[in-house]
């Protein structure tokens, strides 16, 4: 099992250069008083595609040899990832074919069908998405990215917090911690690696919603424990069955703790960067800004970084969750 390391995240880095938005390190006094603390958002909800997974994608296509790439990508996501190959695959010339649950947000699914790729629908409660990846895989010969536990996916998150590192430097800031959601965990696993080299002194936590706390159990089991379903929660962005092998051989020695949000907090959280941050960010992509707003990550007395990872929500969601 071979584990991408510093050099793969600044090797990442190049590749994305002048491709995926360094997006902001944003303030808001309402936040801070909120809390208790100081707080700055990364808002991964204005990068590419509208969440970080576009780094991630395009790194991972970028890696392809070239003898390959004709034979395209087939990727399966509930859509986030889903779009990041969807653009990588556009700006590299090649095939994309997307399996999604049928119940993603139609967000989602349009901005995937809007970037050229092929869309292949499933019922999450009945069918394997794995299944259906793998039989496109072996019938097209196309190669398969999953969207948290591989090489270069981990790797070209790990950008998001490269970013974070040189940021807080240019401001002259030092942060204690940095709470990020968790899915499969390649998002994290990223950071961790980039943190460890950049900002060793920053502690990272997790947040994931609740019915879905597979990584909270896993670092007090000390082994990778699975969810018993995969479907039921509005944090549609954060439903992966279990830690990735990859992504949790990175997270277990470096993970400080982990969150866990009901769906009304996330909606809660929604609403809040709505009003005071000016930020649409759907429940999944609030997840761990719902995890320090509700106490479940304690920031009061410390300067924390909150990763807001995506903002593509259908309209009527986003819509009942300001309007409660």
């Amino acid at each position: 099992m071979q584990l991408p390391v510093f050099a793969d995240v600044v090797a990442a880095s190049t590749r994305l250069e002048g491709l995926a938005v360094r997006t902001p390190l944003l303030w808001s006094p309402a936040l801070d008083e909120a809390v208790g603390g100081r707080v700055l958002i990364k808002a991964e909800c204005l990068q590419r595609t509208g969440s970080f997974k576009f780094r991630g994608a395009y790194n991972a296509l970028s890696l392809i040899p070239e003898a390959d790439r004709a034979k395209g990508v087939v990727a399966f996501s509930s859509g986030n990832h889903a779009q990041g190959v969807a653009e990588a695959a556009r700006l590299l010339g090649m095939k994309a074919i997307i399996v999604m649950p049928a119940d993603a947000p139609a967000i989602k699914a349009a901005g995937v069908k809007a970037r050229g790729a092929e869309l292949v629908t499933y019922d999450r409660a009945r069918e394997s998405r794995e299944a259906i990846a793998e039989r496109i895989r072996s019938e097209t010969g196309a190669t398969l990215i999953p969207s948290f536990d591989h090489f270069g996916v981990i790797a070209g998150q790990g950008t998001c917090g490269l970013e974070i590192a040189q940021q807080l430097e240019e401001m002259g800031e030092a942060a204690d911690q940095l709470v990020c959601c968790v899915g499969g965990g390649g998002l994290i696993a990223g950071i961790n690696l980039a943190l460890t080299e950049k900002a060793p002194g920053i502690a990272v936590c997790g947040a994931e919603p609740e019915g879905f706390d597979d990584h909270a159990r896993s670092l007090i089991s000390g082994r990778r424990e699975s969810n018993t379903r995969g479907a039921g929660s509005l944090q549609d962005a954060l439903l992966s069955l279990a830690p990735g092998e990859l992504t949790f051989a990175i997270n277990q020695p470096r993970l400080k703790g982990v969150g866990v949000v009901s769906d009304g907090e996330a909606m809660q959280a929604v609403a809040f960067a709505w009003q005071h941050l000016k930020l649409v960010i759907e429940p999944g992509g609030a997840c761990a800004l719902a995890a320090v707003l509700s106490g479940k990550i304690v920031a009061k007395g410390k300067t924390t970084i909150v990763v807001a990872t995506g903002g593509n929500v259908d309209a009527a969601l986003f819509a009942k969750a300001i309007g409660a």
